[in-house]
């Protein structure tokens, strides 16, 4: 078989990895084998391995049309106790940006962290490239033809002999009838293919109101704009950590504690109570309280908070213990403003100087740990090395 070539494959949590290597594959002294190697490296994603001393890579030049993701990894002082690694990369315009973020300048030491760390990045340039216009595009051409072909292989037009007067019936076994039970009237909820209502999302930048659908599928929130029908937003399922709701409008809390916000038409309360209901089949959020936080005669609030808005502390039966605050709670918006916008030190200011603090809560697992997303627990350390010229 002329696409057999050497793979290094590999398992990565529930993923499995095949990498074709360039110096393994063979080329054939009449340059035949080319066009194939040509095939199998140049395609999707590529991660490029370089040298100390190495030129720096230029994209432009080795781009191919398949290749939408370069993945370049220089080592630093290779086969010593002190080898690390730098990350880069560079990606096709119409590929969205992807994580685990890289800092500026940041260089991690040879470790079953930073190995990590790399195929995250990998498996996740390997998603941004399907999200591609281009890839869209020529995927959507290939199902065609690989339509096209199963229709010309395998569709008859001869009819189906009906003279021989053969019927097909069920024969019952059961002397009794058994009763029909009805569905369920929520079971369509459970549906893990996208259900979608009409919303309106105001934009932020115009204040304008734009007709969106939301799509809630088992895996993902999408918000499609009607008129263009062009995504305005989408996050992972799993990145949800919570929601609210209030007067037919719903905040949807996400990653580190961002907000998207729509309403449902016309102030349907039936679509909200869908909506919330989907999410909290699909996602492992919750529902979020809205609070009105006193202060007692030290003009203190009873509670700590971290940088990510979790309670730390509570003053027990204080006015924030009775708000229903605890330890592992999250606040995700005080006084209008979304937590994930604000640094710790502007956080404890908005609290200590507002006149009246009101915020949205989200409660703990049942473990009492606080709600984070997939994001959020999947990201790795981030390691930094030093290097030290070696002077001579």
């Amino acid at each position: 078989n002329s696409t057999e070539s050497p793979t290094v494959s590999m398992m990565f949590g529930e993923f499995q990895l095949t990498f074709h290597v360039s110096a393994l594959l063979q080329t054939d002294a009449d340059g035949s084998g080319q066009v194939l190697r040509s095939h199998l490296v140049g395609n999707d994603v590529t991660v490029i391995f370089q040298e100390p001393d190495a030129p720096p890579f230029k994209p432009q030049i080795n781009r191919a049309d398949l290749q939408h993701v370069f993945i370049i990894v220089r080592v630093h002082r290779p086969c010593t106790q002190h080898t690390c690694y730098s990350l880069a990369v560079s990606r096709s315009r119409g590929v969205p940006p992807f994580g685990p973020s890289i800092p500026s300048g940041w260089i991690a030491p040879a470790s079953s962290a930073f190995v990590d760390f790399l195929l995250t990045k990998i498996i996740n340039a390997k998603h941004a490239t399907h999200k591609s216009e281009s890839f869209v595009t020529m995927a959507t051409r290939a199902r065609k033809e690989q339509l096209k072909q199963l229709v010309n292989s395998f569709v008859t037009t001869t009819p189906l002999d009906s003279s021989s007067g053969v019927r097909f019936s069920l024969i019952s076994l059961g002397g009794k009838k058994k009763e029909r039970l009805a569905p369920h009237p929520l079971a369509y909820l459970q549906s893990a293919g996208a259900l979608t209502w009409s919303v309106t999302v105001r934009d932020p930048r115009s204040s304008v109101a734009v007709a969106c659908r939301l799509a809630v599928s088992s895996e993902l929130l999408v918000l499609i704009e009607e008129a263009g029908r062009k995504v305005v937003f989408h996050c992972s399922c799993r990145d949800v950590i919570g929601w609210n709701t209030a007067h037919g409008s719903i905040q949807v809390f996400y990653q580190h504690g961002l907000c998207v916000a729509f309403s449902t038409r016309d102030g349907r309360w039936e679509d909200s109570q869908e909506i919330t209901q989907r999410l909290k089949t699909v996602t492992h959020g919750a529902a979020g309280a809205a609070v009105t936080l006193r202060r007692n005669r030290l003009g203190q609030l009873g509670f700590h908070v971290n940088f990510e808005g979790v309670v730390a502390d509570v003053e027990a039966h204080g006015f924030a213990w009775q708000a229903g605050l605890r330890p592992g709670c999250r606040l995700v918006e005080i006084c209008s403003v979304p937590v994930a916008t604000l640094s710790h030190e502007q956080m404890i200011e908005l609290l200590r100087t507002s006149a009246n603090v009101s915020a949205i809560v989200l409660p703990p697992l049942r473990d009492g740990t606080p709600r984070r997303s997939f994001s959020e627990t999947q990201r790795l350390p981030l390691l930094e090395v030093r290097l030290d010229l070696d002077v001579t």
